[in-house]
């Protein structure tokens, strides 16, 4: 018994399309298995870098891919006139996309990485919030760049917004001062920002006083910084403002700090009896870093006390608040169990008596 095989006719360019179809198909297979075997190599490795590499440029590449094999079989598809313009319409929006895409991921990579290697945690820390903070600005604006330029790239992709984009070159200056005339708060803060990057006033982590708070700079924006408080409050502060006004940096060219700490004494103290207390507070605190302390009488106030203030070392703004505290608390302890007459005294001075008049003979 003969059964007669169908006889499937397909169109040309459904065949052509198909063979597009299975080359871009293969291609992301491939995409697929290479980064497959990347990460399983990177896994056994004790470095981040390999591992942040892989997952921010995971997505960017198989797009990217996508888009080349599409771009590479295209002329293969042999397509009518209409078809193919609107082909390379499509075409001439993804690639800048993707190719924008790609780069934004590669600097990404790079701020990520010298976030890993950059460790602020550490306790000599200054190189690394330097480096990170110029990094992190630095970022902020090639974003900024390359979001511009691919959108522009999009749109000139369009013949007729490339056509209408000439047409209003000419307007372009006065559209521009208007623009800038308007927009003078935020430009003057993104200048800020980028001289920011160079001049570096401040950095991550810093310890600041500024609008009467004490706190770490948290974050730099290009427009912006986030001023972390002591109590976990945030203070949002435009960049201009470290530019143009003044302010504290307790961390500017290293963490360490010297810290203060004021007594108010009766005049009558023993004061080498306390500042060999202190010595020995200080010694047995593991908050000082050994570099320096000393007590010294300092002032003497009008209600009849007299200022002892005592200086001690630590290696940052925090430890040395803690040091301070605890060497404070330590004094008055021992004050108030071993000198109690060291505490202030009210003294009042009376006048002698005048003599009573002698009584009439």
């Amino acid at each position: 018994m003969h059964i007669p095989l169908l006889d499937i006719h397909i169109p040309a360019w459904a065949g052509r399309l198909l063979g597009v179809v299975a080359f871009v198909v293969v291609l992301a297979l491939l995409h697929r298995i290479l980064f497959a075997v990347l990460r399983r190599v990177a896994a056994r490795t004790t470095t981040r870098t390999d591992d942040i590499l892989l997952a921010r440029l995971g997505k960017p590449t198989f797009w990217l891919t996508i888009v080349i094999a599409l771009a590479a079989s295209g002329p293969g598809l042999d397509l009518p006139r209409y078809w193919e313009t609107i082909w390379q319409r499509v075409l001439g929006l993804l690639t800048p996309a993707v190719f924008g895409w790609m780069l934004l991921a590669a600097l990404t990579v790079y701020r990520d990485i010298s976030e890993v290697r950059f460790d602020i945690t550490a306790a000599d820390n200054l190189r690394a919030r330097r480096r990170r903070t110029r990094i992190s600005i630095l970022h902020r604006i090639g974003v900024f760049v390359l979001v511009m330029l691919t959108v522009m790239m999009m749109l000139m992709s369009i013949p007729s917004v490339r056509t209408i984009g000439v047409t209003l070159a000419a307007s372009a200056g006065v559209a521009g001062l208007a623009i800038g005339a308007a927009a003078q708060p935020a430009l003057k803060n993104v200048i800020a920002g980028i001289q920011m990057a160079f001049t570096e006033p401040i950095r991550i982590d810093d310890v600041v006083i500024i609008e009467n708070e004490w706190g770490r700079i948290e974050d730099i924006r290009l427009t912006y910084v986030v001023v972390r408080i002591w109590d976990d409050r945030r203070l949002v502060v435009p960049v201009s403002k470290f530019l143009e006004n003044s302010f504290q940096n307790w961390t500017r060219e290293t963490s360490a700090l010297l810290g203060s700490v004021f007594w108010y004494l009766d005049p009558a103290a023993d004061v080498p009896r306390i500042r060999a207390k202190l010595e020995t507070v200080v010694r047995a605190n593991p908050r000082w870093d050994q570099r320096f302390f000393n007590l010294q009488v300092t002032d003497s106030k009008p209600d009849g006390t007299m200022e002892v203030r005592g200086l001690m070392t630590a290696k940052d703004a925090s430890t040395a608040f803690d040091l301070r505290c605890d060497v404070r608390e330590a004094i008055y302890a021992f004050i108030r169990d071993e000198m109690p007459e060291a505490l202030p005294r009210d003294r009042f001075m009376r006048a002698p008596a005048a003599p009573s008049p002698s009584a009439p003979s």
